[in-house]
């Protein structure tokens, strides 16, 4: 159990009032049955069919679920399918060719639309390129390219010759990129000549050069001409460009590999507990099932929707709500390079109201960022397309959670909070636009059918309210199959917490021995996460386990003291780091961003200090309270906590290469100077 300092300390965060669907949305809805957690719970694992059911097989599967080899999981495994086929082809047989499958908004502006013929066109003559290359079934293609159409043709000409990707977000550093290419032993590249970073041009095939060098084996690269005659380049050996290829291979098709369900369609790499990044393996048919089924029931896609994720293809919300999912479902979406603050702070309800789009899917983050700038940005455009509102990436609390909903989604849009991870693969924790009440701050109820369980220690369930760690008890289509040739320390990190110690030993002496179905029970996924759950089965989320600050002997959740800090009005976003003092203690250092038009500094000091004492208790009270114009963050959106860690500590800072806003860096490290807050600021 994580310990609190003093009881119920889990109220630091309480959830907001609920909110019912209003009826025009649950009338139009894609889900509606009242009783489908229940359905799901009767027919399990037979329930997942209806997820199956939205793809194409070349050949039907006969089983769900294979559990025998247990954590090793295996769904509709007998069965055959082709993830390319299943997000182009079969929409042209359906009539749909004409239908627009990728708005892209460009970063100076520029726009491209490409209907599903147009896209299979592309991803076809790209396929036909790489295999000329010499990519054969089950080599491992890395892409390392930004936000731009090549990055979803490149994912699904992979597909369609049964390569699984590797892609390695833009803003990564050479050395990054070097380490996942020698993981995946993959001697095949796609990235470009650069891109604009808030309008400036940025050599990438640089860093790509760089990351080559250090390889062992040889690499042939494919390069897209993205800036031009803005950045001009020179091709070398084993280096082709990408128009070129194309040119080449002009209106050639490539009949659709026909695969194994449990064949692996991507790699998925993320950093791990030891700093050896892990590479997440996921499988054709259940990994799709899943990003298919969530997509049309917590997202609500329809086929003439426009819907827009907003994150990047990079990570893993932009292979499943980017591409796959909405593709496999026919509708139109909408891809962004730039920043939601260029070239200024309207930008994307600027392309929202072009586009009309119905359906809108953000980090709490950029939804801080909004609530920061102000609603005169968002007021200047009509937002009246918008039927859905999505949040993903962290816990996002009330505050914020009402703001999205009253500014952006006109007071009455549905918002739904989902939790999953890279390696669940896709939505695992949401509530049902078209079911469920809405709860501002928490998650919601798992999904019809994901055994989600918030246990202690011992792995039992704790008491509505009471904090414990967030597990899933049974398998579900979209999980990791394991890590990238490392099946023991997949086991070790994902399900050997809370399983039966016994299984866990003979399944890490013999990873794909025949374990029997009562073994097969004893498993059970650590997500790394705590939560709580409420009366209802409402999960909140609170921040991963390690996510904790030890100060005089009690360990305090950053989230909980985050969310006390976040919820005093004219607060835009914060993060909470740990500082070791001259006497081995931990000291509390709060970075805090504030809206436009706020009261003083010193007045939201007063509020926050206040808020955390009331909410958390005195323990929790901050060393220091550091405001800035923004926090440090990656292109993604997500802030850089460890880069604060080590300002703070006046230590040196690691790699920045993935930062958007690098300069705040030094202005941060010059207020706690000048503040003499910290040891000497670092070199």
């Amino acid at each position: 159990m994580v310990e609190r300092n003093g009881p119920d300390r889990d109220a630091s965060a309480p959830t907001g009032s609920p909110h019912s669907p209003p009826p025009s949305f649950i009338e139009q809805a894609n889900v509606t049955e009242p009783a489908l957690h229940e359905t799901f719970e009767r027919n399990w694992p037979n329930c997942w069919t209806r997820a199956a059911d939205l793809l194409s097989w070349d050949e039907e599967y006969e089983t769900v679920l294979e559990d025998e080899d247990a954590p090793f999981y295996r769904w509709f495994a007998d069965g055959r399918l082709n993830a390319s086929y299943n997000c182009l082809d079969r929409h042209l047989e359906s009539g749909r060719k004409n239908h627009a499958a990728i708005r892209w908004e460009g970063k100076r502006g520029e726009r491209r639309t490409y209907t599903y013929r147009d896209l299979y066109v592309e991803v076809n003559e790209f396929a036909a390129a790489l295999r000329d290359l010499g990519v054969e079934e089950d080599d491992v293609v890395t892409i390392y390219l930004p936000m731009i159409p090549e990055l979803p043709i490149a994912m699904l000409a992979c597909a369609r010759i049964g390569a699984p990707h590797s892609v390695v977000f833009a803003g990564l550093s050479a050395d990054a990129l070097a380490t996942r290419m020698d993981a995946a032993e993959s001697e095949y590249l796609v990235t470009c000549d650069g891109y604009y970073r808030r309008g400036d041009a940025f050599n990438q095939k640089s860093k790509a050069d760089n990351a080559r060098i250090g390889l062992e084996q040889d690499v042939q690269t494919v390069v897209v001409d993205r800036l031009g005659d803005d950045l001009p380049h020179v091709l070398g050996e084993n280096e082709c460009d990408y128009h070129d290829l194309r040119e080449t291979f002009a209106g050639e098709t490539v009949e659709p590999v026909s695969r194994d369900a449990e064949d692996m369609l991507f790699l998925m790499y993320t950093s791990g507990t030891t700093g050896e990044p892990k590479g997440v393996v996921h499988s054709t048919g259940g990994y799709l099932a899943h990003v298919a089924w969530t997509s049309r029931a917590v997202l609500d896609v329809k086929p003439d929707d426009t819907y827009w994720c907003a994150a990047d293809i990079g990570w893993i919300t932009g292979h499943s709500y980017i591409v796959y999912g909405p593709l496999a479902l026919g509708t139109t979406t909408v891809m962004y390079e730039g920043t939601p603050d260029y070239p200024d702070r309207d930008r994307l309800w600027e392309i929202v109201d072009r586009n009309a789009v119905d359906i809108f899917y953000t980090a709490p983050t950029a939804i801080r960022a909004f609530m920061k700038w102000g609603t005169d940005y968002p007021s200047r455009y009509d937002l009246s397309s918008l039927r859905l509102l999505g949040t993903v990436g962290e816990p996002i609390s009330p505050r914020p959670w009402n703001w999205y909903r009253e500014h952006i989604g006109g007071g009455d849009c549905p918002v739904v909070d989902t939790w999953w991870q890279t390696e669940t693969g896709a939505v695992t924790i949401s509530t049902l636009p078209g079911i469920d009440e809405m709860k501002p701050g928490s998650a919601g109820p798992p999904l019809p059918g994901i055994d989600v369980r918030v246990v202690d220690e011992a792995g039992e369930e704790v008491e509505p309210g009471q904090t414990g760690y967030l597990t899933i008890g049974r398998p579900w289509p979209g999980m990791a199959r394991t890590l990238y040739d490392n099946d023991d320390r997949f086991v070790t990190e994902y399900w050997r917490r809370f399983s039966d110690p016994d299984a866990v030993n003979r399944q890490l002496t013999s990873p794909h021995s025949t374990e029997s179905r009562e073994d097969a029970d004893d498993w059970r996924y650590f997500s790394g996460d705590t939560a709580r759950v409420d009366e209802d089965g409402y999960i909140t989320v609170l921040g991963r386990v390690d996510d904790v600050i030890n100060v005089s002997g009690h360990r305090l959740g950053t989230m909980e003291i985050e969310s006390a800090i976040a919820d005093v009005d004219g607060v835009a976003e914060t993060a909470v780091v740990g500082r070791s003092s001259g006497t081995g203690d931990t000291e509390i250092y709060a970075y805090v961003s504030t809206e436009s038009g706020h009261d003083s500094d010193a007045v939201i000091q007063r509020s926050i200090l206040d808020n955390i004492e009331s909410a958390i208790g005195p323990i929790a009270r901050p060393e220091a309270v550091i405001f800035t114009p923004e926090l440090p963050k990656t292109r993604s959106g997500k802030i850089m906590r460890r880069l604060l860690e080590d300002v703070a500590n006046g230590e040196e800072l690691g790699d920045t290469s993935a930062l958007r806003n690098p300069e705040i860096v030094g202005e941060i490290q010059a207020e706690i100077a000048d503040e003499g807050k910290s040891s000497e600021p670092t070199r």
